[in-house]
C-alpha cells in the first residue's frame, strides 16, 4: 500500500527530471575533465541521446535503473501497487529503447547505455575507463 495520497504520489512523478539528472550531470563531467567535448540531447538522432560526441559518432544513454528496467538492478524492483500499469510502462520503456538503439547503430552510430547503479563512487572510475574505451574504439 502507498504511503502517501495520489495527489501526492502524483506531484512527487511529475518531479522526476527527464534531462539533466544528477547521474548525467556525473558523467558530463568526467567525460569533460578527460578532454571529451560533446552535444547534449539532439532531437535530430533517435530517442535524443543525453550526450552525443560526433567526433567519435558515439552517443550515451544515462538511464535510471527504475524507468529502464535494468534487469538484476535492485532499484528496478517494481512497486507493490498498480503493477500491471508499471509493468507495461518499463516493458513499453524498453521497448523503445532498443528500437532507438537499433535505428541509431543502423546509421553507424556507436550506442552506449549506462545505468545509474553503474555510477556509484566505488564503481565510477571503472565504469567510465569502459566507457571512454568504447568511446574511443574504432
Amino acid at each position: 500500500m502507498d504511503t502517501v495520497s495520489k495527489e501526492r504520489r502524483s506531484e512527487i512523478m511529475g518531479n522526476i527530471k527527464g534531462v539533466h539528472t544528477a547521474p548525467e550531470l556525473l558523467v558530463r563531467k568526467y567525460l569533460f575533465k578527460y578532454g571529451f567535448r560533446f552535444s547534449l540531447h539532439r532531437k535530430n538522432l533517435p530517442g535524443t541521446p543525453d550526450i552525443v560526441l560526433s567526433k567519435y559518432k558515439a552517443v550515451i544513454f544515462v538511464s535510471g535503473c527504475f524507468w529502464h528496467g535494468h534487469i538484476g538492478c535492485i532499484k528496478s524492483a517494481l512497486p507493490k501497487t498498480r503493477v500491471e500499469f508499471w509493468e507495461t510502462k518499463i516493458f513499453r520503456n524498453k521497448e523503445r529503447d532498443n528500437l532507438n538503439m537499433r535505428k541509431l547503430e543502423k546509421l553507424g552510430w556507436k550506442v552506449i547505455v549506462i545505468f545509474q547503479c553503474e555510477l556509484k563512487k566505488k564503481d565510477l572510475d571503472q565504469t567510465m575507463g569502459s566507457v571512454i574505451e568504447r568511446i574511443v574504439s574504432k
